[in-house]
């Protein structure tokens, strides 16, 4: 007479020596910039306002097997933002705001990446705007989708720490706090 296992029993047996199929690492490793979006948003006057950066260039190398030893780097041209209206995107390259003419792009280059689990990831990172760094954590999503990894992400940021609206604007018109968000578009390897 053979010995009946109870199907737990061999479930976790199957688990344990590998006879179940199990969820496959995949890699990232080119983002696609036509499908990805990096917008801000922030207070002007107690409105809300909305903008986007249209010209940025961003790498990317994402094993979601060894999460730790991810990279990312990111290159936004600056002189490509929407905020609006002309009058806003040209005042905006001005000295006293992003000075264009002597920053033309801010950059974030990944330090590390830690899981959070349930697709979750905080990327560290060094932040430069305005030729001022500074370290940040950015939470990230990882959506799959059709072998298409969306990575979404946000970031709060205060323009005081990066001297971005000096003068007459340092005050209260416009926010400190600006609200970045981001969705990286990058298909499976």
């Amino acid at each position: 007479m053979t010995p009946r296992f109870p199907r737990s029993a061999a479930l976790f047996a199957a688990l344990v020596f590998g006879a179940l199929p199990c969820a496959q690492a995949v890699e990232y490793t080119q983002v696609n910039e036509t499908a990805s979006t990096i917008s801000f948003t922030y207070n002007q006057f107690g409105s809300r306002v909305y903008g986007t950066f249209s010209k940025f260039d961003a790498t990317l190398d994402f094993d979601t097997a060894a999460p730790s030893s991810a990279h990312a780097a990111l290159t936004i041209q600056l002189a490509s933002i929407d905020a609006g209206s002309s009058d806003a995107n040209d005042e905006l390259q001005k000295p006293a705001w992003f000075d264009t003419a002597k920053y033309p792009v801010a950059t974030f280059e990944s330090t590390g990446v830690k899981a959070q689990g349930d697709n979750r990831y905080v990327i560290t990172g060094k932040l430069t705007l305005r030729g001022t760094s500074r370290e940040v954590d950015v939470p990230v999503l990882l959506k799959a989708e059709n072998a298409i990894g969306i990575f979404e992400g946000k970031l709060k940021l205060k323009r005081s720490d990066f001297k971005i609206g000096e003068g007459e604007w340092a005050d209260t018109a416009v926010s400190d706090d600006i609200n970045i968000k981001f969705k990286m578009v990058a298909p499976e390897r």
